[in-house]
């Protein structure tokens, strides 16, 4: 296959591994597209608080709790995975503390509040943590000219797989509906097969991904227990920042503009049954029709970052994500906001791709599990502050969704600002010279 030409993989790397790789990202977007995003959020707002008005914020406060645990520890288990060579065990482990926590998720019912934010706490805790270890390997299969594409490999085809357990979520659905049944009945019906979907999926990953790479010599701690190496490797990322000021800089735009991704992932249908009234069929759809535009979109944009560069991809996507948010806040009218969820499609697999891309040329080969450690903390810190602001708006306003949605614009805007001040090769010399 054209596209998948063998000049763009480091020496040693087999396109197997490649495709095992791309295949946990095909497995894991099940998880962030009926969990997160379709379904159980929509169902925790509507049926487990009972549609109060504290039910946005209940559920945003439990994304941020999560989130925030994620923040303290993916960039110490990234560091740990580098310095012992064990990104396939901290990845394992991962991926089953998440698979657990979405079935347990099929035993809420209406009311379960404690349940389900606990469960919602721990899934989500180990997909952040899968999340950022998968990234690193992404270096060490792709050749540096090739990571934007091999990137957008990776998230089209997670897309699909996100597609997949939402199309088999949704032939759910429509059983249960033609049967009578309720909400309450088939939305746990749905996590439980989400879950399966997941660990079915990623066994390809785990049977054919090789380990690479490891902790560099020297590195600071060396000889020390092995939490206190891992947060003195961690001190010592921060205490050569100057050397890194791009890779830092690109830290604050993620964290930006990845605030309002977590937005539209976690409230995307909340948003659409709350300010347009959508049926929970026609959420699912929706989703599925942002799912086809975002795999377009990371495919594509995989090779015209590789094209155009990294910097101006990524700026491409940003305006489209501000346009989103004008379309999104200000229409009443369904077909603009069909329009809306498309252009936010294109632009969350681009954007998410080209971060990750960019990621992988700041970080010094022996330490990238580290540095996309640091970069899985500065996604985590954006979960927690864009869909908590959300659920503050919305708490504070009476249920104001639109005017939650513009707020989260905001947030686009500021990135594009930071992302003009990143210096794309001198981030790569950096990270080249520290090697």
């Amino acid at each position: 296959m054209p596209w998948f030409d063998r000049s763009t993989l480091n020496d040693g790397v087999r396109r197997r591994e490649v495709f095992a790789w791309a295949m946990y990202d095909f497995a894991n977007s099940g998880y962030t597209t009926v969990v997160l995003t379709a379904v159980f959020s929509a169902y925790f707002v509507g049926a487990v608080a009972g549609g109060e008005a504290w039910g946005t914020f209940a559920w945003t406060a439990a994304l941020s709790l999560s989130s925030l645990l994620v923040m303290v520890a993916a960039p110490l288990l990234g560091a740990w995975a580098d310095a012992h060579r064990r990104k396939r065990v901290v990845l394992g482990v991962a991926t089953l503390g998440c698979v657990l926590g979405t079935a347990a998720l099929g035993l809420v019912a209406p009311g379960d509040v404690a349940l389900a934010i606990a469960a919602i706490v721990v899934s989500n805790l180990f997909f952040g943590i899968g999340e950022g270890i998968i990234a690193a390997f992404l270096p060490e299969l792709a050749r540096q000219h090739a990571l934007g594409r091999v990137s957008g490999w990776g998230w089209s085809f997670g897309y699909f797989g996100g597609m997949l357990t939402l199309g088999l979520g949704l032939a759910v659905v429509l059983s249960a509906q033609a049967r009578g049944e309720t909400a309450a009945q088939f939305v746990p019906q749905t996590m439980l097969l989400t879950a399966m979907v997941f660990a079915l999926a990623c066994l390809p990953t785990f049977a054919m991904l090789r380990e690479r790479g490891g902790g560099a010599a020297g590195a600071p701690g060396a000889g020390s227990p092995a939490s206190a190496r891992t947060l003195a490797r961690l001190r010592h990322t921060w205490a050569e920042s100057g050397r890194f000021v791009d890779f830092r800089r690109m830290l604050l735009c993620g964290c930006l503009y990845q605030a309002g991704i977590a937005v539209v992932i976690a409230l995307a249908a909340v948003y659409a049954e709350q300010a347009m009234k959508f049926t929970t069929l026609q959420t699912m759809m929706l989703i599925f029709v942002v799912n086809i535009a975002a795999a377009l979109g990371a495919f594509g944009f995989g090779y015209a970052q590789d094209r155009i560069g990294h910097r101006r991809a990524l700026a491409l996507t940003l305006a489209g994500w501000i346009l989103m948010v004008a379309i999104a806040s200000l229409t009443r009218d369904v077909g603009a906001f069909w329009l809306a969820a498309a252009i936010a499609g294109l632009c969350m697999g681009s954007s998410q791709s080209c971060g990750r891309a960019m990621i992988g040329g700041f970080a010094p080969a022996g330490r990238r599990a580290e540095f996309y450690g640091l970069w899985t903390l500065a996604v985590r810190l954006a979960a927690i502050v864009g869909p908590l602001t959300y659920g503050a708006v919305t708490w504070a306003t009476d249920g104001n969704h639109r005017l939650a949605i513009a707020v989260t614009g905001l947030f686009f805007v500021a990135a594009w600002l930071v992302l003009g001040g990143i210096d794309v090769g001198r981030g790569e010399r950096a990270a080249s010279d520290s090697r």
